[in-house]
């Protein structure tokens, strides 16, 4: 297997910041906006993402949750999914969501995120971050707002994204067959 690094070091960091730094020109105090971090692996992005804003603005806080979208995938009849929990103690109705998840690739999780937010209320307006966009390959019409890098792929590949909080360093991969 091939592997090649896509972003990893300085750059995965100034990336997470550039992502913030384009949230807080359109969301400015973020007292209309929510964030919701997809489980299982969007809510490390939400968190570093917050984090990185609240280093900026120390005395806004952001109302942050984690979305649980396993029982809305259109794949959970086959039995392969484990569950996460949904941690949302507030109301996005008229509220900004954005939605963040560290890759985007057929968009079918998307889709399954905005059915699941539902029970919580009628956004204004919802947008969506993601670390990587894996172009060309979506089988629903969804496009990211925000996006850290894009990457042209082939459906044999494979985008990981490691995280520091699991995995013990911030990359991005892309996996080949040989």
């Amino acid at each position: 297997m091939q592997k090649l690094t896509l972003l990893d070091g300085p750059k995965f960091q100034i990336t997470i910041q550039r992502l913030c730094h384009q949230l807080i020109e359109n969301h400015n105090d973020f007292s209309d906006s929510v964030i919701l971090g997809i489980q299982p692996r969007g809510i490390y992005l939400a968190n570093r993402i917050v984090a990185e804003i609240e280093k900026l603005f120390p005395n806004n806080p952001i109302l942050t949750g984690n979305l649980d979208i396993t029982f809305f995938r259109d794949d959970f009849k086959e039995g392969i999914l484990n569950p996460s929990s949904t941690q949302i103690d507030f109301i996005i109705e008229g509220k900004k969501v954005i939605l963040m998840d560290d890759v985007l690739w057929t968009g079918r999780t998307i889709r399954s995120a905005m059915d699941a937010m539902q029970a919580f209320g009628r956004p204004a307006k919802v947008e969506l971050l993601t670390l990587v966009d894996r172009r060309y390959s979506r089988h629903v019409p969804i496009e990211a707002d925000y996006i850290g890098i894009k990457v042209d792929t082939i459906n044999s590949q494979k985008v990981k994204v490691s995280w520091k909080e699991t995995d013990g360093e911030d990359k991005v991969t892309l996996l080949s067959e040989e």
